[in-house]
């Protein structure tokens, strides 16, 4: 069994992503994380919009978000998003931004997302069966 799958993506840092110091606002690393599970969703197929049509919508319920250095305008940044499988009914992934020239650590963290119906916006308490589908899929049960 597989025990986790992995999507690494290079972006530019864009001038509206820094501040007056000319550094990457601290919170624009919580979007450049959602960048990553963007790319992980289409590499895998898991995206936004195939949760959504499965019946759900999956927010996030929690973020961890540890800053070891900073970016700034036109830097490279790599994103490594990493999906670590659980039993529990919730999506969990890991980052690490890297600084693409330099390769130095930028910043982890971690999100829990959970899943949610999306017509009565009731939490699912068990992993629905398009999701355990997807984890079959990908060697993950």
């Amino acid at each position: 069994m597989q025990q986790s799958l992995t999507n690494t993506i290079e972006i530019e840092v864009k001038f509206s992503d820094v501040d007056m110091l000319g550094v990457v606002w601290h919170g624009n690393y919580i979007r450049y994380f959602e960048d990553g599970r963007e790319a992980f969703g289409k590499q895998y197929g898991l995206g936004y919009m195939d949760v959504y049509n499965a019946g759900y919508v999956v927010p996030i319920v929690n973020v961890n978000c540890d800053y070891k250095r900073f970016l700034r305008y036109e830097d490279r940044v790599i994103i490594e998003t990493v999906y670590t499988p659980t039993e529990s009914a919730k999506i969990n992934f890991a980052y690490r931004l890297l600084n693409a020239q330099t390769d130095e650590l930028i910043v982890k963290g971690s999100t829990v997302q959970v899943f949610v119906h999306r017509d009565n916006f009731e939490l699912q308490l068990t992993n629905p069966d398009f999701f355990l589908d997807w984890k079959q899929k990908h060697g993950l049960i």
